[in-house]
């Protein structure tokens, strides 16, 4: 597998520390606030990256941290009026829940970082004794100029960081690009922590750095997260980590682009949010999904309302295939290994989730032409094989997932029946009623040589202020 390093720049091949096994860190949230839908992305590579290296046989393990302290969450807590560590807790729980709807996988460790100041101290304390690091006036400052090495993930020069920063004089810095370590409280600080410093709490790069090397240790195979990480965060995590211990952090440096709307960064700091919650309430997981793969996961992405209902009716097309090849018994698979290998090459190619999506709908394609030539053996290999691909790319497929849940599911079989029924005795007045009924509640109904087969339709956002109705469907009397 082929993968873009940021540390390198280039395209590699990934090879893992220990034969077998991958250890990876994903930067999680900051718990300040629900989670919004560009967080989606950061979320959904990191699992498709996950779920294909276990489908390819790696023992995955995955960290994904909790940020529950620090400046923005305390800052909120005070104008909410509540304790910081009750919001951190609050915001915690709704992105759990959120995240499961999306589908996502769950890390196998999710530490926080208030569960693991002992260890952000402990290697503060590394830090001091290596030079690369200074106590004033209770804060804990690293000393950037002391890492030669400083700017190898960003591609940053330092002398270039000094020349074009904007950085306020701190008389407590020996330089101006030192960055906190730990911050001395004040007076009236509700998060405190005892330290060989005075009370206090970590900043914040300090805790990725810690919790890394106690879960994944030393040179562990992958660090995700988004490209606004990149600099500071992950390159005062690369900082803090081999200044401490001598010996490299992460090996493969994995960066997902922005969401952007209007050509910004979507940020709870800019105001232009969208939450996840409305999203997937709109839209479902399943689209969600289609639309950050479908494009590469290194590029940047603009929000789309357009490009959402494209991708929901993509599902939906997926959806109705899945549906129609239920109970079919998948035959001896012949076909599914060139399916799998095409697969494979998309993926192995620095996880081209485009082309391998590409090669789901030629597949649904070609077992939907099965079905309608009455080859049912081949549509449920085709279903086996789709589903088994689809599932490695994290989509679901429960009936609940068809945006009407099982009463939908269950109803729906039972009025194309009558319908039957009703176009079996040419009573095409009644059959035109259902077909239009079903329709106006977005059930689109194809009749083929094998039966009438369903799908939900989602009707396509209307320009603002305008919209043009759907043209009305064939009468069973003329089909």
């Amino acid at each position: 597998m082929r993968l873009q390093n940021t540390l390198t720049g280039k395209v590699e091949e990934f090879v893992p520390r220990d034969e077998g096994r991958v250890g990876m860190y994903v930067c999680g949230p900051t718990v300040q606030g629900p989670p919004h839908f560009g967080h989606a992305r950061a979320a959904i590579v990191p699992d498709v990256l996950r779920r294909y290296l276990e489908w390819s046989g790696y023992e995955v393990f995955h960290v994904r941290n909790i940020t529950d302290v620090n400046d923005t969450i305390i800052e909120r807590a005070q104008a909410e009026g509540r304790p910081a560590a009750a919001l951190a807790e609050h915001y915690a729980c709704v992105w759990d829940a959120q995240i499961a709807r999306l589908g996502v996988l769950p890390a196998h460790i999710v530490p926080r970082a208030t569960g693991h100041v002992i260890e952000m101290i402990q290697l503060i304390e590394r830090l001091i004794a290596a030079g690369a690091a200074y106590e004033s006036g209770g804060d804990v400052f690293f000393a950037v100029r002391a890492f030669p090495e400083y700017g190898k993930l960003s591609g940053r020069r330092i002398d270039e960081l000094v020349s074009g920063a904007r950085i306020e004089p701190d008389p407590r810095k020996r330089d101006p690009l030192d960055f906190a370590l730990w911050k001395g409280a004040g007076a009236d600080e509700e998060l405190t922590w005892p330290s060989p410093w005075g009370p206090g709490r970590p900043g914040w790069h300090i805790e990725c750095s810690a919790m890394a090397l106690k879960y994944l240790g030393e040179r562990f195979d992958i660090h995700a997260g988004g490209t606004d990480l990149v600099f500071p965060h992950h390159e005062n995590e690369v900082a803090q980590a081999e200044a401490a211990t001598g010996a490299q952090f992460a090996r493969y440096w994995i960066h997902n682009g922005l969401l952007t709307i209007g050509e910004r960064k979507m940020s709870k700091s800019v105001g232009n949010i969208i939450s996840l919650e409305e999203a997937l309430g709109r839209y479902g997981p399943n689209a969600l999904r289609m639309f950050y793969l479908a494009v590469d996961y290194r590029s940047p992405t603009e929000f789309s309302e357009a490009r959402l209902e494209e991708s929901a009716a993509a599902v939906d097309r997926w959806l109705a295939f899945e549906r129609a090849t239920r109970g079919l018994a998948p035959g001896d698979g012949a076909g599914g290994d060139e399916w799998r290998a095409r697969f494979r090459e998309a993926m192995e190619d620095d996880l081209s989730t485009p082309a391998a999506q590409a090669v789901l709908f030629d597949l649904v394609s070609e077992g939907n032409r099965a079905l309608e030539a009455g080859q049912r053996e081949q549509a449920g290999a085709a279903r086996a094989v789709f589903l088994e691909l689809a599932g490695v790319l994290g989509y679901r497929f429960e009936a609940s997932d068809a945006a009407g849940g099982e009463l939908v599911a269950a109803l729906v079989p039972m009025l194309l029946n009558v319908r039957e029924q009703a176009r079996a005795r040419r009573d095409f007045a009644q059959s035109d009623a259902i077909r239009e009924g079903l329709n106006a509640l977005g059930i689109m109904v194809e009749d083929s040589p094998a039966g009438p087969r369903w799908h939900l339709q989602r009707p396509t956002a209307p320009a603002r202020g305008a919209g043009a109705p759907a043209p009305a469907p064939a009468s069973d009397a003329s089909a």
